[in-house]
């Protein structure tokens, strides 16, 4: 029996991520990144936000390429807890 890939992890379901990129992004940025908030350690810009689905996510590191900043991470740190894992 095969499952959809999307339905085994969750890539259809809204989670919490937390994005740094090399430089200073003033907090105005803010709407551009769907809302995400925008914090600085030691020359690092953290975006944290909830994003609905992998698109979204997808949408926002585009974004991130547009303006030719240096992605350092991108980690989930949290996801909604209906997702059903293997």
């Amino acid at each position: 029996m095969t499952r959809d890939v999307s339905r085994q992890y969750g890539s259809d379901q809204q989670a919490k991520y937390q994005i740094k990129v090399l430089g200073t992004l003033n907090e105005s940025w803010s709407d551009w990144f769907n809302g995400m908030t925008i914090t600085h350690e030691d020359g690092v810009t953290v975006l944290v936000g909830t994003v609905v689905d992998q698109s979204a996510l997808h949408g926002i590191l585009a974004r991130i390429r547009d303006l030719n900043l240096i992605l350092i991470s991108v980690i989930q740190v949290e996801m909604n807890s209906n997702t059903d894992y293997l």
